[in-house]
Formats: C-alpha cells, structure tokens, sequence
C-alpha cells in the first residue's frame, strides 16, 4: 500500500514540487498518474523510491508508506529492501546492450545473489508471461520497441514485486503498441501486483479507463475512476 499524508518535497534551491499532498492506492490498485511536465510527478516517483526525502513538517506530522515501509524514519541502509518490493519500467528501456533478453532479466536475481536454481526456473517464466519466449537469445537491438519494453517489464516483475511503477512506458511507442503494453501492466495488475503507470499522455488514459489521479503545481487536482 502507499498512503501520503501532508507531504511536501522542497528542493535545495527552494522550489516546493509537492505541496502538502495527501493520497491512499491500496494493494492490487491499477493507477494512472498525469500531469504537465513540471507537475511534480518524477518528484513522487521520487519520493517512492526513498530518492528524495519529504520535508520535516513540524505543524503536521506527515505520513509516508510504501509497502509496508515507513519512509520518514526509513535509515539509508535499509533503502535497497524498499527498493526490492518495487519494480520499475523506464520509457527508454534501460537495457544492458551487451546481454540477450534472458540474461537482462536474469541481472536483477543476481544483483541479489539469488540461487542459480531459482533463476532457471523463474526467468523463461516471466519471460514467456510477457511473450517473449522466441527472443530469449536476442540482443536490445534485435528487438523492436515494443518488444524491448516487454523485457524491461519482465525484468520489473522478476523479483515478484509488490508495487510496479512505469515511468513514461509508452513514450517512445506508437499507439498500437502503448495499447499494447497497458494491456499487458493491466494483466500484471490482475495477478495481484499494485500498479502505478506515471504518463502525460491523456488520450490513452482516456482509452484505458480506471484510476485517474492528476498532479497540478505540486498539488493532487484530480483523483477519480474515469
């Protein structure tokens, strides 16, 4: 679950991105978060990934958890375990150019020295989930940009994580292939996984459908099923 309570982030040359925002997405939830460029939604990204800090608030006492997490009292050491219960799909994929698609989403398990076993067996899962099964062996540049999203969605899911946020995952696509991808976090959703796709492009959302939360100068405007 995420629950925001009071919430402010103020940057060290004094621009207050969030403005005392509050805001609940419980387990399971399927969101869309939009707003113009400057709203402060990669500031919120932020602040989910305990890459920013919530400012002290000493008229209020703000709240800020993220699975489970209190990310006011969180210590720096204990950021990578946040870290793990999150998934996170990046608009310009992110992938290691030098490693085929099995060992792209292999890279997160190791990075946390999961058994070789457990790897055999979970990566062609995931990767079949999303499709990909005849491009194990393929490199980032073999594939199209719809395909190099898959990978990077299979390697956000590959550690079974609570939450998955995606950052912007169709602005390099065609409209097709966002519908496409949307469907496919939507699939994920209904496994149980909570899923928070931040994007500004509104004629999707309006395709899609669902939880529709609208950042405007720092401050929640809008929060709705459309």
């Amino acid at each position: 679950m995420i629950e925001l309570e009071n919430i402010s982030v103020t940057y060290d040359n004094g621009v207050r991105a969030l403005k005392d925002v509050s805001l609940k997405i419980n387990d399971g939830e399927f969101a869309f978060v939009v707003g113009e460029s400057g709203a402060g939604k990669s500031t919120l990204i932020k602040l989910l990934i305990r890459d920013v800090k919530a400012d002290d608030r000493a008229d209020e006492k703000p709240v800020l958890n993220v699975n489970g997490f209190d990310l006011i009292k969180l210590r720096k050491k204990d950021v990578p375990l946040l870290r793990r219960t999150i998934g996170f799909v990046f608009q310009d994929y992110k992938l290691i150019e030098s490693m085929n698609v099995y060992d792209n989403v292999a890279f997160v398990l190791r990075s946390i020295d999961a058994s070789a076993r457990y790897i055999r067996r979970r990566v062609p899962q995931v990767i079949g989930l999303l499709g990909l099964q005849n491009k194990i062996k393929c490199f980032p540049n073999e594939l199209s940009g719809g395909e190099q999203q898959r990978v990077a969605i299979a390697r956000a899911l590959v550690n079974n994580p609570q939450l998955i946020i995606a950052d912007e995952p169709t602005g390099n696509l065609d409209p097709r292939t966002s519908v496409e991808i949307v469907n496919m976090l939507k699939q994920i959703n209904e496994r149980g996984t909570t899923v928070l796709i931040v994007t500004h492009e509104h004629a999707l959302v309006k395709h899609m459908g669902g939880r529709l939360i609208n950042i405007r100068k720092g401050e929640i405007s809008f929060d709705q099923y459309i």
